[in-house]
């Protein structure tokens, strides 16, 4: 294992799902819950028990899946985020905003499908199309973003290209405001305003339409997901060129290990699921 990594996994009850944990720097963290049954053993529980007493280690004979089609649902540890103007205050996320024994965080979290090895080997990709397809869940997660905004005076809903179109309209329409989309370059018929930003490899260009929104405007900035916070970034750098006041940005799904919400500066980020960008395999070396 990679110093200063562990990793154990736990099962309340027989009918219950096994959770994977893991500790990085002495900091534990609810990472997983693996469904189903499948021959994978788990080798790595018994070198971990000694290291994380607080837990209960599995048995060196437990048998966790390991399936390309097989759901890995994502838990939700307790997340803070930057409150605008006071780098000192913490803002708690939905994991603290929504009373904990409210069931639709957890519905939505088990609602998003994530599949192994897609688009490459290693990555675990957040498909929310499954959360689509759930129509609780899918109303829980409007109803969530709407209960907060629906009382902070936001006249924008700014969303982001694709699926902060799918998620932008409805929760502008609750709340009353109006939507302007946050487009590639060349998808907008119109005169655009344009800003850049540097991806991975290369750089990328948002345009919104010049007129959309007005100085003085006060906006929410919505995407599915926020993984290096790149797109998000650009988007508020693009709403403040034009005097608009970004209140916060929201996302269905934040994937942590890539450390986005930093780039956001003191820009507040509220997000409802937690993901793993890699698979948990990818943090572990072979032991022999």
């Amino acid at each position: 294992m990679q110093p200063g990594f562990s990793i154990l996994c736990f099962q309340a009850s027989a009918d219950l799902p096994f959770l994977v944990f893991y500790q990085r720097k002495g900091v534990m963290h609810a990472a997983a819950s693996l469904l189903n049954s499948s021959n994978l053993s788990l080798r790595f529980a018994s070198q971990t028990q000694t290291r994380l007493s607080p837990w209960i280690a599995a048995p060196s004979s437990v048998r966790l899946p390991l399936n390309r089609s097989q759901n890995y649902r994502i838990a939700l540890p307790p997340l803070h985020s930057t409150v605008s103007g006071d780098s000192t205050q913490p803002q708690q996320m939905a994991s603290a905003d929504v009373k904990a024994q409210d069931p639709r965080i957890a519905g939505i979290s088990s609602a998003i499908r994530v599949i192994p090895d897609f688009p490459k080997p290693g990555i675990m990709f957040q498909d929310i199309t499954t959360l689509l397809l759930d129509t609780k869940a899918f109303r829980d997660t409007i109803d969530l973003f709407v209960e907060r905004y629906k009382d902070k005076n936001i006249s924008v809903v700014a969303g982001i290209e694709a699926r902060g179109f799918i998620f932008g309209p409805p929760i502008a329409l609750a709340i009353g405001a109006k939507f302007v989309p946050m487009r590639k370059p060349k998808k907008l018929p119109g005169e655009v305003i344009s800003e850049e930003y540097s991806l991975e490899y290369g750089k990328d260009v948002m345009e919104m339409h010049v007129g959309a929104v007005q100085a003085g405007e006060r906006a929410l900035i919505v995407d599915d997901l926020v993984a290096t916070g790149g797109t998000l970034s650009a988007a508020i750098r693009l709403l403040e060129r034009v005097g608009v006041h970004v209140v916060e940005c929201a996302c269905v799904i934040e994937l942590p290990e890539l450390k986005g919400r930093e780039r956001l500066g003191e820009k507040p980020l509220f997000v409802l699921s937690l993901g793993l960008c890699s698979k948990l395999e990818n943090f572990i070396k072979p032991s022999d």
